[in-house]
């Protein structure tokens, strides 16, 4: 991927009307933006066919039609988020229904992983072939990974299913944001960019309904099924309006046609270096194979002494390595761009991401099935329960967007949003006991989605003003994957406490009848729903959960200060001033 900037397609040096911290750059602060990054406008950037073709269509495009296209996008975010709600609502019962609940950790950090280290290779893949090439072809692994779960017989058919679906969901929320930022300026960026959120809200009351619907008159094959359906019905016509925008293109002379020079085997030789398929692995097995021992311990015949569990530490330990040391000896096209993190905005925007999922994730992954058998909610209540939190982030998003429209400023609303973070964080140690009413739940998760629902838009733009055209789907992959590691290691974490506590828990405190069934009770949330509320034995049950979810707050909120500590790196930049240098640049722009 090319490194450096262009003045003809990128958004330019931070120049005189940009600030730190209230007060102008001084001169080393300009060179430092100057000369390290992807920001001079004095440096040459090779520009990718994917750009190219982008931005020909988007040159043909009228108001109307990229109104159009904004409104087609929405409807898929929508339909993709609808389908997240449901299937993360009914993934608990798919689990048990092969006895291996204790395992819902492990497919999800299999699958985030995956869809973390994807992204980058997804950045390339519109860069180089096109955003409707990428579109259609994680619209495709949605479907598979549907179809995949709707047919699967056992835990590890599930677990690959869950693994290829997460690649198209979080590969189509990539790409939309990224023909988002074709069509837009940074200053209105934002405000799309929150609007995208909006379906989380009623994805929040419809998702949980529906996957409720199912399980209780179906079964969670038909749910599946159903969207694998629905979801290439909403796609269809954003690659309509591609096409027809191409032929536009085309026919007036814009279109960079692709000139085949290469033969089939040279042409996979080519896309093996320029896709880093090399590095790329090294990533996705190193992250694997050191994170998920924290969570099969528990199944290990000797704990940590078992053989496979100390090889799969100690290689993916030296995968990681290796990692490094291939991208920067010998990869000839590097999959990691470490260039960028030499930016310090983009650098703690990637940060205050990680850490954030770290912190996040590490108490939220068993949560749900915390509500419905601590506090005997339904799947319908204890989905809006944990999904509170993503209905304020996706409220406070779109006002995120106008406040930074009209005021230009990004970096003091972040911090602004400090109080919020540790109020709802630590608020969480004193409420999420089995004797707190279900309201104050409801009141960390909202608190908890106000600070988030900022960092996730502002820390977007931190890094998109820092960085020019070319270089914003990598830029943005870099941020999606630092993401998913951090939400990879918080989930590696709350799994491996998990099974390593929660087993010795129920076996200390169920009943002595019970003693022997602890194991199969542990495995299957539906044998913990069968025992009444009030009887001794889901008594023991829900003290169990508590002293495990009590664990899991204390260690999610000591990440929160890193988060914090990340936030001061950012430039204080005003997008204000950037605006009509982009219009200039970029052509058609919303």
């Amino acid at each position: 991927m090319s490194a450096s900037a262009s003045a003809e397609h990128g958004y330019g040096t931070v120049r005189h009307g940009d600030v730190e911290d209230g007060k102008p750059f001084s001169d080393d602060e300009t060179r430092e933006v100057h000369d390290d990054g992807p920001t001079s406008e004095t440096s040459s950037v090779h520009v990718q066919d994917g750009v190219k073709r982008v931005e020909a269509i988007t040159s043909v495009w009228s108001k109307n039609t990229m109104v159009v296209m904004s409104i087609l996008l929405y409807l898929v975010s929508f339909v993709d988020t609808l389908l997240q709600s449901v299937q993360g609502a009914l993934t608990p019962y798919v689990t048990s229904s092969f006895k291996a609940h204790s395992l819902l950790g492990v497919t999800d950090i299999l699958a985030v992983i995956l869809g973390g280290v994807c992204n980058l290779a997804i950045a390339k893949v519109i860069d180089i072939w096109g955003r409707a090439e990428g579109f259609a072809v994680m619209i495709l692994f949605i479907i598979v990974g549907m179809i995949m779960k709707a047919a699967c017989i056992n835990v590890e058919m599930f677990a690959a299913a869950n693994s290829i679906y997460w690649v198209g969901h979080i590969g189509v929320q990539y790409v939309v944001q990224i023909i988002y930022a074709d069509m837009t300026t940074l200053r209105n960026r934002m405000v799309l960019f929150g609007l995208l959120q909006l379906p989380t809200i009623a994805a929040t009351f419809g998702g949980p309904k529906i996957a409720d619907l199912f399980y209780t008159h179906s079964n969670f094959r038909w749910a599946f099924g159903a969207f694998c359906i629905i979801i290439p019905v909403f796609a269809a016509p954003v690659v309509v309006v591609f096409f027809y925008s191409k032929r536009k293109a085309q026919r007036e002379g814009k279109f960079p046609e692709r000139v085949k020079t290469r033969s089939y085997w040279d042409s996979v030789k080519h896309y093996a270096v320029e896709f880093d398929v090399v590095g790329m692995f090294l990533t996705i097995f190193g992250w694997s194979l050191l994170l998920l021992p924290f969570s099969l311990v528990q199944y290990a015949p000797h704990g940590w002494k078992t053989g496979y569990i100390i090889a799969m530490i100690v290689v993916g330990v030296v995968l990681l390595v290796g990692f490094v040391i291939w991208e920067r000896f010998f990869a000839t096209v590097q999959y990691f761009p470490f260039k960028h993190l030499k930016d310090r905005s983009v650098l703690g925007a990637c940060l205050v991401y990680g850490f954030m999922f770290l912190s996040i994730f590490t108490w939220d992954t068993y949560y749900y099935s915390y509500l419905q058998v601590v506090h005997d909610l339904s799947i319908t209540n204890a989905s809006y329960v944990l999904n509170a939190f993503s209905l304020m982030s996706s409220i406070i998003g779109p006002l995120t967007g106008v406040l930074i429209r009209y005021h230009g400023y990004y970096k003091w609303p972040s911090i602004g949003m400090t109080p919020f973070a540790v109020l709802g964080t630590a608020l969480l140690v004193y409420f999420r006991t089995p004797s707190s009413h279900v309201g104050y739940l409801v009141m960390c998760q909202l608190f908890n989605g106000i600070y988030s629902g900022v960092w996730a838009i502002t820390a977007q733009l931190a890094i998109m003003a820092n960085i020019t055209h070319q270089e914003t789907a990598v830029a943005l992959a870099l941020y999606g994957l630092f993401g998913s590691i951090g939400a990879a290691i918080g989930q590696a974490i709350a799994g491996g406490i998990w099974t390593n506590t929660l087993p010795q828990q129920f076996y200390k405190n169920l009943p002595a009848e019970l003693k022997s069934n602890a194991t199969e009770i542990y495995a299957d949330i539906t044998l913990q729903l069968g025992y009444p509320m009030g009887s001794p034995a889901r008594d023991a049950i829900i003290l169990s959960y508590g002293h495990v979810q009590r664990i899991f707050v204390i260690v999610g909120c000591s990440f929160l200060p890193l988060c914090i500590l990340c936030l001061f790196l950012w430039r204080n930049i005003n997008v204000k001033d950037m605006e009509s240098k982009e219009r200039r640049k970029k052509g058609n722009v919303l």
